[in-house]
């Protein structure tokens, strides 16, 4: 499989996107006004605790305040082990206190009305480690398999490790096959920073640590083997980066390349018409099936359609056939939209066990290339699949959109006719508590269209039973919901 990282930067913008044979897996966009602030170390400050939910909100300089669980907050009993399920943690009231000030970690941005997530468990990632300045453990990522390597990697980490300093380190997946001097200098930049981070920790300081922008957290976090090229098309963010991957990772020199193409970047893959289709709830599959997603904010459902799909033999095969296409275009869209939290999948029904396994094997697969943690559950009763995703910043929806003025964010409008109807109760309504000569309908064409015209015998009948007269005025800037009744 080959791979490439696309990088557009502008002034205003940076995009990422990660293309796999040609097709568009990833987008992340960062923008200057409203930069990301996952991996940003903040000295904060415990504003409120509350026992009943075993949180704690921390105030930090943003414009709202953090949320930090009990569970995320580090202390002297615990051994951080990420494969690991943590014991039940002891009462937030004897972890922190109000006024108290805290090294934190954002593990989730601020999405819509929620605040940032939290956690004391610094971490510090390099290239090919992650450091953890209150552990003492050494992990490795689970996917190295191979357990001679795993082993071998334990070891050279266990024997580079400073014995005066306290801390730990994952072994990311990148690092599998690495020589030694590769991550005996990953450990000392990581000593570097730790100590920089330690040196910041003033009290007027809140922001300690801030992670790289984006288009170096790309090189950094998403090049693995399959990477063949990494192209950027603005010349000075081709030598920044240029400079950065001379200094931390050599190997990757030859794959980065400088764009000056007439063709835009992300013209070269249709990749800006893979964005705007990926912000429609419709997705095609080739066979002539469908997806339909909805993105709420209790959740993500996904409905798989088999539409001018007919098949060739039976039903039952059609319906397999369909929920196997779907399983990689499932996967691909969860990762390009960044859909996170609870995802509920409606496969088309199928009544043999071993399609539903077979299924849920493809769509495992097609997820073990997300860098996003997921967890998949069996089929249930009702012939649906429910999963969940790790979310830590905004879906690509939410990013780019924002909610509909006229539906606000329902995704539907009032008929013409409701609105007409919705007009006549409250002239019903006015007329019976104010002594107006004329009343005066201010709405939208499609509204006054459908008065003047089927509706015009009512609008007699009214007058009729009112006694008054009834005028209509067409406002072109009211939406089809809007309207006002002048007395007059």
């Amino acid at each position: 499989m080959s791979e490439e990282i696309l990088i557009n930067v502008t002034p205003q913008e940076t995009r990422v996107a990660v293309v796999e044979n040609g097709v568009l897996q990833e987008v992340f966009i960062e923008r200057a006004r409203k930069r990301g602030i996952v991996g940003n170390i903040y000295k904060g400050r415990i504003c409120r605790v509350l026992p009943g939910m075993q949180a704690a909100f921390v105030e930090m300089g943003l414009e709202r305040a953090a949320f930090l669980h009990a569970s995320d907050i580090w202390h002297s009993s615990q051994e951080l082990r990420p494969d690991e399920t943590q014991a039940e943690p002891p009462s937030i009231n004897e972890l922190t206190r109000e006024g108290q000030e805290r090294l934190v970690q954002v593990i989730k941005d601020p999405i819509g009305t929620k605040g940032a997530r939290l956690t004391t468990h610094i971490t510090i990632p390099a290239r090919f480690l992650v450091y953890m300045p209150y552990s003492s453990h050494i992990g490795v990522s689970q996917k190295i398999e191979d357990e001679t390597e795993r082993e071998r990697l334990k070891q050279i980490v266990e024997n580079l490790r400073d014995e005066n300093k306290v801390g730990g380190y994952i072994i990311r997946t990148v690092a599998e096959g690495m020589h030694e001097d590769a991550l005996k200098a990953d450990i000392k930049f990581l000593d570097k920073v730790w100590d920089a981070i330690q040196e910041r920790e003033q009290p007027d300081v809140r922001l300690v640590h801030e992670d790289l922008p984006l288009s170096m957290r790309a090189i950094r976090d998403l090049v693995g083997t399959d990477v063949e090229q990494i192209r950027i098309d603005s010349k000075e963010y081709f030598q920044k980066a240029t400079k950065f991957v001379s200094k931390f990772i050599p190997e990757l020199l030859p794959g980065l390349e400088y764009y000056p193409g007439p063709r835009p970047i992300f013209d070269l893959y249709s990749i800006e018409d893979e964005i705007q289709k990926s912000l429609q709830p419709k997705v095609q599959l080739k066979s002539g099936g469908h997806l339909v997603i909805d993105q709420t904010e209790a959740m993500t459902t996904v409905d798989v359609n088999t539409g001018g799909f007919v098949g060739h033999r039976n039903l039952e095969e059609t319906i397999f056939k369909t929920n196997l296409e779907a399983t990689q275009a499932i996967a691909r869209q969860l990762r390009l939209r960044n859909l996170g939290g609870i995802i509920i999948i409606d496969f088309i029904d199928m009544a043999s066990e071993e399609h539903k396994r077979q299924v849920l094997r493809a769509l495992e697969r097609s997820l073990e290339k997300d860098h996003s943690k997921s967890h998949i559950s069996e089929v249930s009763s009702l012939g649906l699949v429910q999963m969940t995703r790790k979310r830590t910043r905004e879906s690509l929806e939410h990013v780019l959109c924002e909610s509909c003025p006229v539906c606000g964010g329902r995704g539907s409008v009032k008929t013409p006719e409701t609105v007409t109807y919705e007009i006549f109760r409250e002239i019903l309504r006015e007329a019976r508590q104010f002594d107006a000569q004329t009343f005066l309908i201010l709405a939208a064409q499609e509204v006054i269209d459908l008065m003047v015209d089927e509706e015009s015998a009512s609008i007699a009948e009214l007058e009729e039973f009112i006694g008054k007269p009834i005028k209509f005025q067409v406002e072109t800037e009211y939406t089809q919901e809007l309207y006002d009744v002048v007395l007059m």
